[in-house]
């Protein structure tokens, strides 16, 4: 019985036990780069907040994000309305949303503010993941929750107004006007209906929707 006892007692103790061979007191592991005893690396990079070991990907921890990014830390600043780093470049320059990256992707549903993959500011403000924005492209242009172009159009605008001007309406369509709302500048026109589009009076977009009945001038009439 005694030895029994013994037995599970230095069985016991054995399960206890944590860390490597260096640590042979049934201690718990200070988590920390190296190792104390032979200073062996446990990772090329290291967070002693996030507690995170990986490769060098140049990351740096952010507290007000509360994770750590890929870096490097000096291309990047850190919106504090926003609440997630952004890009550079885009200081002073983009639309801010209040908490904007606590929102899920509105394509795949899936969080953005703890996502390996990077993500897309919109002009508007919105985010998506940078795989999710070009999927997106394949199929149009406008952002999925507020409908506003997701970037510059100037070009295919000039296009279609080439494509619209080569394109007459049949007479008892000529005179039709019909009321708009932009989706991009959120301007109300009157405008002359046309199958291919109808382009919005005051920022010259494409991006519209009817906002009224079509209406024949009186001469028509």
């Amino acid at each position: 019985m005694a030895f029994s006892a013994l037995e599970d007692g230095a069985r016991g103790q054995a399960q206890r036990r944590r860390g490597c061979e260096h640590y042979d007191r049934g201690c718990l592991l200070k988590a920390q780069q190296t190792c104390e005893e032979c200073s062996t690396l446990f990772g090329e990079y290291y967070c002693s907040v996030c507690h995170l070991f990986d490769k060098d990907k140049k990351q740096y921890h952010c507290e007000n994000c509360g994770i750590c990014r890929i870096g490097p830390k000096e291309d990047f600043f850190h919106c504090l309305k926003c609440n997630l780093c952004l890009a550079m470049n885009l200081q002073g320059k983009h639309k801010c949303i209040e908490n904007v990256s606590r929102q899920n992707c509105p394509i795949c549903l899936e969080d953005i503010h703890t996502s390996r993959i990077a993500a897309q500011v919109l002009p508007c403000g919105h985010l998506l993941h940078r795989t999710c924005y070009e999927d997106m492209l394949k199929e149009g242009y406008r952002c999925p929750l507020c409908m506003r172009s997701a970037l510059d159009m100037s070009r295919s605008w000039r296009q279609r107004d080439d494509e619209v001007a080569q394109t007459p309406m049949p007479s008892e369509y000529q005179n039709m006007t019909v009321d708009i709302l932009c989706n991009d500048c959120n301007g109300r026109s009157t405008v002359q209906f046309h199958i291919l589009g109808m382009k919005c009076n005051i920022c010259e977009s494409y991006n519209t929707a009817q906002a009224g009945k079509y209406r024949i001038s009186i001469d028509q009439q």
